[in-house]
């Protein structure tokens, strides 16, 4: 945001010496300014406004896009997606066909345990009566223990399925969605950024990007001035200046005419001096030293353009000591 810079003029006007003469100032009307722009390079789709056109705020003024945001949007929406769906299902725990697949394997597992134990009681009597040979009790010991593995392997995975998801993996599944939802709402937000709205009521005062440009980051699209804020910005002699102070009030006229625009406050007075604008009619004015003075039209300005010239006359100034 900016604000509007153009100088006024003073003309004192009147006879005689400093402490009679009429203190009459004149200047332009402005506007604060506002440029419009976006924080990302981006190209310009849309222009709905002209310069001098009028607008509220929130009223749409361009748009701009950039061609990967909306494959970004798609795949990092998926990607909520994905990580929403991990989290639910770890918090929902197993389902009951998973428990019964493995209450069935768990059983199947005791049945050739207990199968093998039997056979391995029968291998021991037959070896002790010297009906069967070394090895084949040996394979059957072998069977029996491989058999009792299993069960126990079986026993442990229905147990894990029974106690629920791990505490850490459930929050570890809520950190990935967080992460992928604010990935999500950067890009969403890169997105609103495209749209240049206006941020408060006003008048287009300059127009500086049209349909199909490329604008880097912070370079403006257009000029925005703030309608119900306008001022006047006038100089005044060194002279003259303890005449008047921040908060005085002033009557403001068209210039060259009787149209009054009501009463203007002082709302700032430059602390350091400078040269008169080259423009001064007399040498005395070129040879004073001026401060500037800004002073806010009262009751705002709907109706009054920028760069009105005014006349402006303080309604008590003071007099020098």
């Amino acid at each position: 945001m900016k604000r509007g810079t153009t100088f006024g003029i003073l003309f004192l006007l009147g006879c005689g010496t400093a402490g009679d003469e009429a203190l009459v100032a004149r200047g332009s009307v402005e506007l604060p300014e506002i440029d419009l722009s976006v924080p990302i390079a981006a190209r310009v789709v849309a222009v709905r406004v002209d310069e001098g056109a009028e607008v509220a705020a929130g009223d749409t003024i361009a748009l701009l896009s950039q061609a990967d945001l909306p494959s970004s949007l798609a795949a990092q929406r998926a990607r909520v997606g994905m990580a929403g769906a991990n989290l639910r299902d770890l918090e929902a725990g197993p389902r009951p066909e998973e428990l019964k697949r493995a209450e069935a394997e768990l059983a199947a597992a005791t049945a050739e345990s207990d199968r093998t134990g039997t056979d391995l009681e029968r291998f021991k009597s037959l070896y002790a009566t010297e009906v069967i040979a070394r090895q084949q009790l040996d394979n059957a010991e072998t069977a029996t223990k491989i058999a009792a593995e299993r069960r126990q392997i079986a026993a442990e995975a229905l147990a894990v399925l029974r106690a629920g998801t791990r505490r850490d993996r459930v929050a570890m599944a809520r950190s990935e969605l967080a992460n992928a939802t604010a990935a999500l709402a950067m890009i969403e937000a890169r997105a609103t950024d495209l749209v240049i709205v206006a941020p408060v009521s006003g008048r287009i005062l300059t127009r500086q990007a049209e349909p199909g440009e490329f604008l880097a980051p912070g370079v403006p699209a257009v000029t925005l001035g703030e309608t119900a804020r306008p001022y006047v910005r006038v100089y005044i002699p060194a002279r003259r200046i303890g005449e008047v102070q921040v908060g005085d009030t002033a009557s403001v006229t068209v210039d060259g005419t009787e149209q009054s625009l009501g009463t203007a406050r002082i709302v700032a007075i430059n602390t350091k001096a400078e040269f008169t604008p080259r423009v001064a009619l007399t040498e005395q004015e070129r040879a004073d030293l001026m401060f500037g003075v800004k002073l806010e039209l009262l009751g705002g300005g709907a109706t009054v353009h920028p760069g009105l010239w005014v006349s402006v006359t303080p309604v008590r100034p003071r007099r020098q000591p």
